[in-house]
């Protein structure tokens, strides 16, 4: 299949309204090229259900806001989520398996986002709670952010990988700009970089918020191998989706606002492993402090990692 050739109109994703009435933000497979990811975000009054079923993917739903119940022929669960908004606590989530039907009632009025991934295996269903959550405080000076880690590594699944970052406002991450674009292993047989696709979900703690995001082809990035790479900046409000097929893909945080986004990863592994542009990796060894805006909401120790 002939290699698609993105620029900064196809890596972005607004929200619509014309997707449905609770439908914020919607992101098909097909409309981006790739075979991995499928991602929406919902919003439900009180009282309201949506119902699906995973059929041959697994599924994360993430509580962004409010609180849900969840009945399937896995399982059922109630008062999943507690948050008011993404900036007031950790999440609560649920894995959902192949095959598996399922109806959310929104308990109280939520926002909640689907992620689903392509998949062969079942594992059991499984919530994920604010208390398995690990947060990382990671980077230093003005590239320190804050990672929940909600579907991370090693998690009992077989491709999917969640996280939500938190940056303040002036700071960077995904930096040193890292890539996920080519499988590569080393003389030893040690995975060194996966081939991965990801989504940004972007949220602002003042609605006017802002961030930048660069997205930019390397040598041996297979699309640059095709005479076809790019390097493009990307301006992201509320409630849009950046993707990143391929590429290093460093986000800047507006001054003033504290820039939300959720990612999610799948690929040829179920690892975050990746390789950072080396140009900029020096950074790493120069950092000073750590920012103190950081947690953004209060986080019991024992869930912290540095």
């Amino acid at each position: 299949m002939p290699f698609r050739q993105y620029d900064s109109d196809s890596l972005i994703v607004h929200p619509r309204e014309n997707l449905g009435p609770d439908i914020i933000v919607k992101v098909l497979p097909e409309q981006v090229g790739w075979k991995t990811i499928e991602f929406e975000v919902r919003s439900l009054t009180k009282g309201q259900t949506c119902q699906s079923n995973t059929a041959q993917k697994e599924t994360a739903v993430i509580i962004l806001s409010g609180t849900i119940n969840v009945e399937s022929n896995k399982g059922a669960w109630r008062n999943l989520g507690k948050r008011n908004d993404v900036f007031s606590g950790l999440p609560y989530a649920l894995y959902l398996p192949i095959e598996t039907t399922f109806i959310i009632t929104a308990a109280s009025d939520t926002e909640f986002a689907l992620a689903s991934i392509p998949a062969e295996k079942e594992f059991p269903a499984r919530i994920i709670s604010p208390q398995e959550v690990l947060v990382e405080i990671r980077g230093g000076d003005h590239a320190t952010r804050q990672i929940n880690n909600i579907i991370p590594p090693g998690f009992p699944c077989q491709h999917l990988v969640v996280v939500e970052v938190y940056t303040p406002g002036g700071n960077w991450s995904s930096f040193p700009p890292h890539k996920h674009d080519n499988r590569k292993m080393n003389a030893e047989g040690d995975l060194m970089e996966a081939d991965l696709d990801e989504i940004y979900y972007y949220k602002f703690d003042k609605p006017e918020g802002f961030a930048l995001q660069r997205v930019y082809t390397s040598n041996d990035s297979p699309l640059q191998k095709a005479h076809k790479g790019f390097d493009t900046a990307l301006v992201v409000k509320d409630n849009d989706v950046v993707l990143v097929p391929e590429g290093f893909h460093p986000v800047s945080s507006s001054p003033g606002y504290m820039t939300y986004y959720l990612n999610v990863l799948a690929g040829s592994d179920q690892v975050l492993t990746a390789e950072d542009d080396p140009d900029y990796a020096w950074i790493k060894n120069s950092y000073q402090s750590v920012d103190p805006r950081l947690p953004v909401y209060p986080v019991d120790k024992s869930n912290i990692r540095k």
